[in-house]
């Protein structure tokens, strides 16, 4: 369940932007539509990965501090994502649906990803399910996104990123607290 959240979270970002997409492009066709949601599930998915195997390198080192790691770190890209929906205005992003475009807003809203990977490397957790399970339900939430963005506009964006903060924040006051 709880990995279940860390990617809903994740998604959030990119469901932010999806949403925008489909608000500023209301003509795109399902091809696009499926270009979209899947720049961001592969790199919302391939980014945690990287974050475990770069975490796995010093994961020894940092055996008894891991939970404060993880704590500090889920609980800074909750506010983060606070903030940035308070500040952001996601149509402005989405320039155009080119493939560059896609790429550059895929790595932007997919660091957090990098990040949580790190923070799987001081667990248990199966990176490889981890990384299938974030990839398809970001596919799964832009993909719905865009279509969300085209009839509504840009009313749920920012919604999106709150509650992506508000399930980072929670989670990394359980992993501090199971650590204590």
């Amino acid at each position: 369940m709880e990995l279940f959240l860390i990617a809903i979270a994740l998604a959030m970002d990119s469901v932010a932007v999806s949403i925008a997409s489909g608000s500023k492009y209301k003509d795109t066709n399902f091809f696009i539509i499926l270009k979209i949601a899947l720049f961001f599930g592969v790199f919302q998915g391939i980014m945690p990965l990287f974050g475990y195997l770069l975490g796995n390198t010093f994961s020894s080192f940092v055996d008894t501090i891991d939970h404060y790691i993880a704590f500090i770190i889920l609980i800074y890209l909750g506010f983060k994502m606070i903030k940035e929906a308070r500040n952001s205005n996601f149509e402005d992003e989405v320039k155009d649906l080119k493939n560059k475009t896609l790429v550059l807003l895929a790595i932007a809203t997919s660091i957090d990803a990098l990040a949580i990977g790190i923070t799987f490397s001081f667990s248990s957790v199966d990176i490889l399910y981890a990384v299938s399970l974030i990839t398809v339900i970001t596919f799964i939430l832009c993909f719905i996104a865009v279509y969300i963005g085209r009839f509504l506009g840009g009313f749920l964006e920012d919604k999106a990123e709150y509650l992506g903060g508000i399930i980072l924040i929670i989670l990394g006051f359980k992993i501090l607290i199971e650590g204590i």
